[in-house]
């Protein structure tokens, strides 16, 4: 009887577990459309027939519980893109897995590895600010680190901000982008005037003062 009573409560646990843990990701449905715009959302629109989704399912599930544990914005849905065809469409999806991030009017598509790792780390990068402040030359040095290619904005307000501000919204799909003081850089580094783009790669650095700074992007990437 013990032994009974004892293998219930263990089922109980699990199916409550299971819950838990499947509740971060949301399903999604028709009314999704205009309900979006409030939040951030990370999307997989699947068919329910397709191997690859299946394939994709318990990494989604991953990276819905890993989200909402470290207590980012981003919510996590899935969409059986079959039933609700329109919406779809409408969000362009061509074919299954499409991975998706969602933020206000704006639509980020996914093409990277399909790892937990991977798709979190896209999550983070798009979901945050197109150009993110680094207010030190310690966080300076710490991003040079991490990164092949950086990308740097510095002086004050002007058009050329603006226009790397857009350039970063839609490029942040590939790379991050930042903004900095001059004292910030390296005292290698000279200016030939504010503001200027500042790229930064393989130990060499390309000063951009024009509206075809973007054009790097392509060549350095």
């Amino acid at each position: 009887m013990a032994e009974v009573k004892a293998s219930l409560i263990c089922g109980v646990v699990v199916a409550f577990l299971s819950s838990a843990v499947l509740a971060v990701v949301e399903d999604l449905d028709d009314t999704f459309k205009q309900a979006r715009l409030d939040d951030v959302w990370l999307v997989d629109f699947y068919a329910p027939w397709c191997g690859y989704c299946k394939k994709l399912e318990p990494i989604w599930q991953d990276v819905g519980a890993e989200l909402k544990s470290s207590g980012s914005p981003v919510r996590v849905g899935k969409m059986d893109a079959t039933a609700y065809s329109g919406i779809a469409s409408e969000f362009g999806v061509r074919g299954y897995p499409t991975i998706k991030l969602l933020k206000g009017d704006l639509a980020y598509n996914y093409k990277g590895p399909r790892t937990k790792d991977d798709i979190i780390e896209f999550a983070n990068r798009v979901a945050g600010p197109a150009v993110r402040a680094l207010p030190s030359k310690q966080m300076f040095e710490h991003m040079m680190k991490r990164h092949d290619v950086l990308f740097v904005y510095v002086g004050g307000e002007s058009p050329l901000k603006e226009k790397y501000i857009d350039v970063a919204s839609e490029l942040i799909v590939y790379t991050y982008f930042f903004s900095a003081s001059e004292d910030v850089l390296p005292e290698t580094v000279t200016l030939p005037e504010l503001p200027s783009v500042v790229v930064f790669k393989d130990g060499a650095y390309f000063t951009y003062d024009g509206e075809y700074w973007s054009v790097c992007f392509l060549q350095l990437k």
